[in-house]
């Protein structure tokens, strides 16, 4: 199976790119996955030249494509707050967004019944709900099937034990449904888009026992 980071960080070293490896790396253990690794960063003169001439670039191209064969996606975005500090006004980085967008212009079904996993990172825990008012919408109207549990990193989490509690709990999830995903692979069959809550059935199902 192959499992495929997108982190928008910016830095190097980025908190952003951390918490995505150690969240791939919790995945791969369950599932036994190739991980890849996509820095939008990376990709920002070619994402900004696809929106003004409608074409991607060579290594625009070869990310879409590792998106699209993907059987599970980790995206993890820092979070970019406005002047104040309240929960409504952080959301997703916009080249984060922007990769996204260029993506679905692209190929619109690039992610539709796809497992996705989101992740976040961010300097107060203040934000953590931009992962239900804004990661969780996005992917949902691009047709991912976002696993129940996304992951917040704040910089006070870094070390704690919480913060490992959930990226375990995040990966098992994704790790089910990317075996699922593998299994209709392998029997020839695409993928089934099942509406979400019948979806959370199976997993909890999965999970629990």
């Amino acid at each position: 199976m192959r499992l495929v980071v997108v982190s928008a960080g910016l830095g190097v070293p980025s908190s952003t790119r951390l918490l995505g490896d150690r969240l791939a790396a919790a995945v791969a253990g369950r599932a036994s996955a190739e991980v890849r690794v996509v820095e939008v960063r990376d990709l920002a003169v070619e994402i900004a030249h696809n929106f003004t001439s409608g074409f991607p670039g060579r290594n625009l191209s070869a990310a879409f494509d590792e998106v699209a064969a993907a059987d599970g996606l980790i995206v993890v975005t820092p979070v970019v707050p406005e002047a104040r500090l309240d929960v409504a006004s952080a959301s997703y980085s916009g080249l984060f967004k922007s990769f996204f967008d260029t993506l679905s212009v692209h190929d619109e079904d690039a992610l539709a019944g796809k497992p996705v996993l989101i992740a976040a990172t961010g300097g107060t825990a203040r934000h953590s709900l931009v992962l239900d008012h804004a990661l969780r919408p996005l992917f949902a109207h691009l047709k991912a099937v976002v696993v129940p549990t996304g992951v917040y990193a704040a910089s006070e989490d870094w070390g704690a034990g919480g913060l490992d509690g959930r990226i375990e709990r995040a990966a098992g999830e994704l790790a089910a449904l990317m075996r699922g995903t593998a299994a209709e692979h392998a029997a020839g069959r695409a993928p089934e888009v099942v509406p979400f809550e019948e979806r959370l059935a199976a997993l909890r199902a999965a999970t629990d026992g």
